[in-house]
């Protein structure tokens, strides 16, 4: 009970940076107890008790943002006021990710096996499918690998918010497991690459931010509207589930909630074709 209560949307809000923190502890603390006690499943574990710590916060949140809705606020202000939400639930996710990067980097190689073979197999199974689309498209491979990607995350941004409705806190595993996935592969990234460096000097420790850096920033460009549009999808569909619980249908609160909803479920589709397009057409460029 003392991790979940650690913050609330209230102060949030007041410090979103704050929730990058949060994230590291939440995800280093789940991660530990998982190799302690679940050794066998750590890496499924792992993820369910980061989402356990998460869900008081995630659960208050959409409750919180689904009472703007009923609120005096125009359109543009409204979608301002999730933003606060939507910031920190980032800083959350970007804790998570870059602890699970750092265990994966620094822990010894016995334990990386039970701590992350989901993780690392999911990671292997989209490496192949860009892969295989990359050689089979020719001259349109970089259309065939944009429409892959495309449409991935769109089925994973339509079960955020079909989870986020049904589930309630569904939308947050599907997106704890992304930052799972995502962590291990910024990982992999900087423990493959400095285990290529040797030797000491400041030459050395140069190549060393070097590699990190370029492991976090190759991830990050589209990484970040990425999850940005399953954070927004996750909470359209939990302020509307939210809303139908709480009112009536056909009344003026309701249509305002659809409304908005709506006017996220927008956001979160052009963010994820925004992240699709810098995935393929930017992010080669610069790594």
């Amino acid at each position: 009970m003392v991790l979940e209560y650690i913050v609330n949307p209230f102060k949030a809000e007041k410090n979103p940076k704050r929730m990058f923190f949060v994230g590291l502890l939440y995800s280093s603390v789940a991660m530990l107890l998982s190799l302690w006690i679940f050794y066998s499943y750590a890496s499924l574990v792992m993820v369910f008790l980061t989402v356990f710590a998460a869900t008081p916060l995630f659960y208050n949140t959409i409750k919180y943002e689904e009472k703007k809705d009923t609120e005096d606020f125009e359109e543009k202000q409204l979608l301002k006021e999730h933003w606060k939400a939507l910031s920190y639930f980032i800083y959350l996710f970007l804790g998570i990710t870059l602890a699970i990067a750092a265990f994966y980097v620094f822990l010894p190689s016995n334990f990386l096996e039970p701590l992350f073979s989901v993780q690392m197999q999911t990671f292997v199974d989209i490496n192949s499918n860009a892969v295989n689309t990359a050689i089979t498209g020719n001259v349109s491979s970089s259309l065939a690998i944009f429409s892959r990607i495309f449409f991935n995350n769109l089925k994973v941004l339509i079960f955020c918010v079909l989870f986020a409705f049904i589930f309630g806190m569904g939308a947050l595993f599907i997106l704890t497991w992304n930052a799972s996935v995502i962590g291990v592969a910024i990982g992999n990234f900087i423990r493959s690459n400095l285990a290529k460096l040797g030797g000491f000097g400041f030459s050395t420790i140069g190549n060393y931010f070097s590699v990190i850096s370029i492991g976090l920033f190759k991830y990050a460009i589209h990484g970040i509207p990425e999850i940005l549009s399953f954070f927004v999808a996750g909470l359209a569909g939990g302020i509307i589930s939210v809303a139908v619980i709480k009112h009536d249908f056909g009344t003026r609160n309701f249509e305002k909630i659809l409304l908005d909803c709506s006017d996220l479920l927008i956001l979160s589709l052009i963010l994820v074709f925004v992240a699709a397009l810098l995935e393929v057409f930017v992010t080669p460029l610069i790594f």
